[in-house]
């Protein structure tokens, strides 16, 4: 069984739920470790999620950012990623940096769009209260008040990685998710550094996935088994 860091494994999944915007419908874990990882979610300011694609890694921490900015209890949910995808940079992408960096939030989009509504999450982008911000365009700011969501975290270096993280002020959740054996930088990654380095901080936990945790379709499942 998957457990998070440090924490010892469960028999059932845990009862933690949170509310979705949309009609404020109650959302249970689909399974043990997603439980876990909402726990953690609620429990620290830096929370890592690492392990195979279609374990509900990006949905659970979109969610819980969706809410949190429907109940005001954040000012701002800021979304992000490496600008480095299998070789490729937002420089080999045409338009303006905004157009470049869109293809990127696909994933974050589709939850934040079922959650809050197409309307919603429109003026929400408009008003900045979601904003995506390159990781290269971080430095000098400070992030207060706000939920920030990385994702393909494997592909920061640990040079970003620090950057990232230093932003980090009040009233300030950090979720990092990516799969450390999917890297497509060269050296080490800036998530298995973190990981290693912050083990041991308070307010700081990581909780891996593994394959049997997917819960995209049992195909998805298959197809990852197979290439493993």
């Amino acid at each position: 069984m998957a457990t998070s860091s440090g924490k010892k494994a469960r028999k059932e999944p845990v009862k933690a739920t949170f509310h979705s915007a949309q009609g404020f419908k109650e959302v249970h874990p689909l399974n043990f470790i997603q439980g876990e990882y909402l726990r953690a979610i609620e429990s620290n300011d830096i929370i890592f999620a690492t392990g195979s694609a279609g374990t509900g890694k990006t949905y659970v921490a979109a969610s819980y950012a969706a809410s949190q900015i429907f109940n005001r209890k954040v000012e701002k949910v800021i979304i992000s990623r490496p600008n480095v995808e299998a070789g490729n940079s937002l420089g080999f992408l045409p338009g303006t940096l905004d157009e470049k960096f869109a293809p990127y939030l696909a994933p974050f989009e589709n939850v934040f769009v079922k959650a809050l509504g197409r309307g919603f999450y429109d003026y929400c982008l408009k008003d900045k209260t979601i904003e995506a911000i390159p990781i290269g365009y971080m430095r000098g700011r400070s992030f207060e008040n706000c939920v920030v969501l990385i994702d393909e975290a494997q592909n920061i270096s640990p040079k970003d990685m620090l950057l990232i993280l230093s932003r980090i002020g009040r009233n300030c959740k950090m979720i990092f998710s990516g799969d450390t054996s999917q890297s497509d930088i060269s050296g080490k990654s800036g998530l298995a550094d973190a990981i290693e380095k912050l083990r041991y901080v308070e307010g700081v936990e990581t909780v891996h996935f593994r394959v049997e945790d997917i819960v995209r379709s049992r195909l998805c499942k298959d197809i990852i088994l197979a290439y493993q």
